[in-house]
Parts: structure tokens; C-alpha cells; sequence
């Protein structure tokens, strides 16, 4: 039993915390005090075992207590715990990691500028299209393109190129210059178009809201190759990204893709946009890049738009205190050693062609409308009619069900909404994968039994 600290006391203390995400939980409901990690599972205060579906937050890519990363960061801690980079000094974990970088990057992506998360990254890629304008002398270009339904992040910038209404609304208006285009979401199209037949409508929106604007005012498209979790994962139609760089090229546009959440070997390439062989000109990457072990991100870019800098005798006006924090650094290097190393890369291929087959079973349940992904990134969109892809009502009743459900078994599943997300690190077994496949298929048909769930 892990009960080396006193859970009542600190769940009582927890009032002291403003913690994040919504307060969702019912008011009696007390949460769990998680203790120690262990591969790809985690342990409650009462010493109970969960299989964790979503590798914490899409973070631990090698999974918990691994003793490379750890022992990289506690070597580096030791010789050199923190100094600032940037001015007349440098630290050699962050120069091998831009080095890395430089080798594992597709295309001409070489130049790292690091921050701490994702929303950094996302904000940090956003400043430096613009400005890398504004020392070329182009300062009209100022715009910014992002899709509805995409999360890039909290700060107020990335919040800015975020499509998610609910999560806007609070803090409007917000940065000027941003302007929004329908998402390539083909099961959920906003025109309820087919793709054999749509004709990349949602290429042709993009296109038009370009001219509309102006080419020559717009620094930046941003967008993720596969949108995240809020959205399931839903992969592009055939020809959609190739046709935004050709866009992009045509017009001197900067692309910016974010792979916060779908890089470092999730869907089975290295980097997600090698999947569809189209490379942007800054690419935003965390989560997994430290494994989950310290706070981590970067905006990589070109030669060229860092030469762009160099020439004007202008430095990049982006500095937080902890950016490029060396034990950081460490542990991303150690991180990237496992996943090279072992072939993870490679093994998460591999559990898409596994997860393909085994979760196309649960469409034996009617609520099942929809099974997505790649590599390890898989989504299940419930729905009140397969036929017409009707969403239930209300809404997220099931998926909380089960959510729940697969909590008590033992097994941490996220859903937003009625949409089940899947996203375990790049080291799980067979084993383990059956053993999640199981789990849900168990909490989908208990969800399905009459009156299991509110409006069924």
C-alpha cells in the first residue's frame, strides 16, 4: 500500500490549490491523491492500480520512472541546476538539444528556440512569423489564420488562434489580427459534404478568406496537422495539407504546425507532417518531447527566418526566465535516446495497425459512430444515430458514463464529451493494449444498457 502521506489531510488542503480544468466532478466526490507511476500505470494514496490511457496528458511518451531521464536530470542538476541562456551565455544541454533537433526535424526545420510548454511554443512560433515580417521590412503582414475547433494553447496569443468558443469567450476580445477558418474535419464537415466528393471544400474556405484578407497582410497560417484531443484526432482529407503549403508557398506565407500533442513518434512517423510528406516553416513541439519529466517546448524554424534576425541585427523579443532550462533540456535528450533507441517510433506504427482491428470490434454498439486515428492516437465519437451521426443528448452523459466506468475498473480514460480519446505511451505492451480494448468495450456496453445512462 502507497500510503506514505496523509490523502485526507491533503485533499482537504487542496481548497488551497486552484487547480486547472473545470470542476466537473459531482460536489461529494472526493479525488484521488495519485503517489507513484510505474510504466504506463499510476497509484492511488490507497494503493489502487490505473491504467493510464492518455500517458498523463499525451506527456509520458516512455512511460513513469524511467532511470535514464531521471538519472540525466539528476547529473545535470548536480553540475549546473539553472542559468539563463541567451545574453553571452550558453549550456550544453540545450545546445546538444537544438543539435538533435536539427538531425530528427523534417526538412529545413534546424533552428530551436526553446520555452517551457506548449501554449509557449504555440505563442512563441506565432510572435516569430510576425516579427520575422516586421525585420524584413513587410509590416503589413501582421495576420493570422487558424481553424475553428483547434486548441494552440492558453496564453492570450495562442488562445487568440484557438477555435474553441467556449474557452475564448471570457477573456474577448482578444488579439487583433486573428481570423478563423472552417476545420478539414471530414466526419463532423460543417457543410455536411462527403470528401469523395467535396472537392477540399475546406481547402478552397482557407483560400478564400487568404484573398479576402489580403496575401500581402497575412503573416501566418497555423494549424495541427491532426487536431487534438478536443476534436478526436480527426486525420485531413487526401490532398488538404499538401494544398495549404502549395497555398502558403504561392503567397509567401509562413506555415506554422503545431505538434504539440501529435509529435515524437505519435502517429508512427517522428513527426506527424511527415505522414502526408509536407513540412512547415516553424513547427511548435511539448508534451512529449521531455517525457513528461520537466516543463518543455520549442518553435523550431528554418535558417532562413532566423538569418532573417541576424541580418536585421535583431534579436527574437520573446524571453521568459526558464526557457531552456538545462536539467529540461537533459531530460528531452534522454527522452529522445528512448524513443530512437528502443524503436518507438516504429512500435507505434506498429499499435495503430493493432488498435485499427481491435477497436473496429466496438462498432457492434450502436452509440459507436465513428473510430479514428493513427499510431497511438485514437478517438471513439459516440453518437444518437449512426446513420445521420446525431449527437446524443444530453450531451457528454455517456461519455462521462464511461469515463466512470473505466475508472472503478482500474483504467484512466478521458473523454470530452461523448468523445473517448486514446492516447497511451509509445512503450505499451500487447498486453496492455488488450487489456484497454477490454476495459472499454466492458464500460461501452454497460453504458448501453437501458436507463444506465440519462436520456437513453
Amino acid at each position: 500500500m502507497d500510503k506514505q502521506i496523509d490523502a485526507e489531510g491533503l485533499i482537504d488542503a487542496s481548497r488551497h490549490l486552484w487547480s486547472n480544468y473545470f470542476p466537473d466532478r459531482e460536489p461529494d466526490e472526493r479525488p484521488k491523491v495519485l503517489v507513484r507511476g510505474e510504466g504506463l500505470y499510476v497509484f492511488d494514496s490507497d494503493g489502487k492500480r490505473y491504467l493510464d490511457t492518455f500517458a498523463s496528458l499525451l506527456t509520458t511518451l516512455c512511460g513513469h520512472g524511467r532511470k535514464e531521464v531521471i538519472d540525466a536530470v539528476k547529473n545535470q542538476m548536480e553540475k549546473l541546476s539553472y542559468f539563463p541562456g541567451g545574453f553571452d551565455f550558453i549550456t550544453e544541454p540545450a545546445v546538444r538539444l537544438g543539435e538533435r533537433l536539427a538531425q530528427i526535424t523534417p526538412g529545413d526545420l534546424s533552428v530551436s528556440f526553446l520555452v517551457n510548454d506548449g501554449s509557449e511554443a504555440s505563442e512563441a512560433a506565432i510572435k516569430m512569423a510576425r516579427e520575422y515580417f516586421h525585420v524584413k521590412g513587410e509590416k503589413s503582414r501582421k495576420k493570422v489564420i487558424f481553424r475553428r475547433a483547434s486548441y494552440h494553447g492558453a496564453t492570450l496569443g495562442a488562445l487568440s488562434a484557438t477555435g474553441l468558443s467556449g474557452m475564448r469567450a471570457a477573456q474577448e476580445p482578444l488579439v487583433p489580427g486573428f481570423t478563423h477558418v472552417m476545420p478539414a474535419n471530414c466526419y463532423r464537415c460543417e457543410l455536411g459534404l462527403e470528401p469523395e466528393t467535396c472537392g477540399l471544400a475546406c481547402l478552397k474556405n482557407l483560400e478564400a478568406v487568404v484573398n479576402w484578407e489580403g496575401p500581402e497582410n497575412v503573416a501566418a497560417i497555423i494549424m495541427d496537422p491532426i487536431p487534438g484531443s478536443n476534436t478526436g484526432f480527426p486525420l485531413p482529407p487526401e490532398g488538404y495539407l499538401q494544398g495549404v503549403r502549395s497555398l502558403c508557398d504561392k503567397h509567401g506565407i509562413l506555415l506554422i504546425f503545431d505538434e504539440i500533442q501529435v509529435g515524437f513518434g505519435r502517429t508512427g512517423k517522428m513527426f506527424c507532417c511527415e505522414n502526408w510528406d509536407v513540412t512547415p516553416d516553424i513547427m511548435a513541439v511539448a508534451k512529449g518531447f521531455s517525457g513528461g519529466y520537466l516543463p518543455l517546448g520549442a518553435a523550431i524554424s528554418t535558417e532562413r527566418i532566423a538569418a532573417a534576425f541576424h541580418e536585421a541585427k535583431e534579436g527574437f523579443r520573446h524571453v521568459h526566465t526558464y526557457s531552456g532550462h538545462a536539467a529540461a533540456c537533459a531530460a528531452a535528450l534522454a527522452n529522445i535516446d528512448i524513443i530512437q533507441g528502443e524503436g518507438l517510433v516504429a512500435r507505434s506504427a506498429e499499435l495503430g495497425r493493432l488498435f485499427k482491428s481491435r477497436l473496429s470490434d466496438l462498432y457492434k454498439y450502436d452509440a459507436v459512430g465513428d473510430i479514428r486515428g493513427m499510431g497511438t492516437l485514437w478517438a471513439i465519437d459516440l453518437v444518437a444515430d449512426r446513420e445521420t451521426r446525431a449527437e446524443r443528448k444530453p450531451a457528454g452523459k455517456m461519455g462521462g458514463f464511461i469515463s466512470r466506468y473505466c475508472r472503478d475498473a482500474g483504467m484512466i480514460l478521458r473523454n470530452n464529451g461523448d468523445i473517448l480519446v486514446l492516447a497511451p505511451a509509445l512503450v505499451m505492451t500487447d498486453a496492455q493494449m488488450e487489456e484497454m480494448v477490454g476495459v472499454l468495450d466492458e464500460a461501452i456496453g454497460a453504458a448501453m444498457k437501458p436507463g444506465a445512462v440519462e436520456g437513453s
